[in-house]
């Protein structure tokens, strides 16, 4: 019994080395942008020979079917562990997804297929401390987001009060309500066509001074609020490179540390050796027979 836990156990521990090692990262790396392209190139079934996508579509199965069997190594080597990671949790779903049977019923799962490309975010682990960077400074996007509500309302408020009440349908049409006020000045923001879709209008009915307001609202909610939006993410990048430099220093103290300890390990070794070879010849001296 216990060496059929014993053999279990070496059997685990070959098996973890080998979906942990670089050339199984880079073949499932490889897979994931392969299946891209399939699914990229499917997108113009119509267009291709009847042959080509069915080959195409039995080579993403076959991928499909060595996501799973990767996800059920990992089952079999970790267990109920395997569901303490969030991104094996994407794993798992987004692989279950892939495994959902055509049909009518089941199109836009089946659509889903592609956030198998999305896996490149966990198995790269430069794309894999991004996007947890990005999701660390979720929290303070959120007071961010709230800030620019805020003055979005505010002015989409005075906007509605100083521009909407006009015959123009044009300009009724983007200030003559809240919502709509809202929405144009979402776009001057963005500055796609704010000069002559929108502000250009506002002047044409009669507000020769418009473009200071829209002006101010621009230096102040794209220059100044979106602005703390890429603050925050570098800031979120930094501590997590940070973060990340410190576990690789710690983890050459501790290879270090190590390394020392088999040192020591080995002196002592040696100098018992030394002792034992220095006993040794005193008692062959004291064996051998006086010339």
């Amino acid at each position: 019994m216990a060496r059929a836990t014993l053999d279990e156990s070496t059997s685990n521990s070959a098996l973890e080395a080998a979906i942990e090692s670089n050339w199984f990262l880079n073949l499932i790396t490889g897979l994931i942008i392969i299946n891209a392209f399939i699914l990229g190139i499917l997108t113009y079934s119509e267009a291709l020979p009847p042959t080509s996508v069915h080959w195409l579509e039995i080579m993403d199965r076959a991928i499909t079917f060595a996501f799973a069997l990767e996800i059920s190594l990992k089952l079999i080597v970790y267990r109920l562990q395997f569901f303490r990671s969030g991104w094996n949790w994407f794993d798992f779903i987004v692989v279950g997804i892939s495994l959902v049977p055509g049909g009518q019923g089941f199109s836009v799962l089946r659509a889903m297929r592609v956030l198998r490309v999305l896996r490149l975010l966990h198995v790269v682990p430069m794309m894999r401390r991004i996007t947890e960077a990005l999701l660390k400074a979720l929290p303070g996007m959120g007071a961010i987001v709230a800030v620019l509500a805020l003055l979005t309302y505010v002015y989409a408020v005075m906007a509605t009060n100083m521009y909407g009440n006009t015959s123009d349908p044009e300009v009724q049409q983007l200030f003559g309500d809240l919502p709509s006020s809202a929405f144009s000045l979402f776009q001057v923001m963005t500055m796609d066509g704010w000069r002559f879709e929108v502000v250009q209008k506002v002047i044409d009915d009669g507000h020769p001074w418009a473009p200071f307001f829209f002006l101010t609202f621009i230096f102040i909610a794209s220059f100044a609020v979106l602005n703390l939006f890429i603050a925050l993410v570098v800031d979120a990048l930094a501590a997590e490179q940070k973060a990340a430099t410190e576990e690789l220093i710690d983890d050459i103290e501790e290879e270090a540390e190590h390394a020392e300890e088999e040192r020591d390990e080995i002196f002592d070794l040696l100098r018992s050796l030394k002792n034992e070879i220095a006993e040794l010849k005193s008692a062959v001296s004291q064996q051998s027979p006086p010339r």
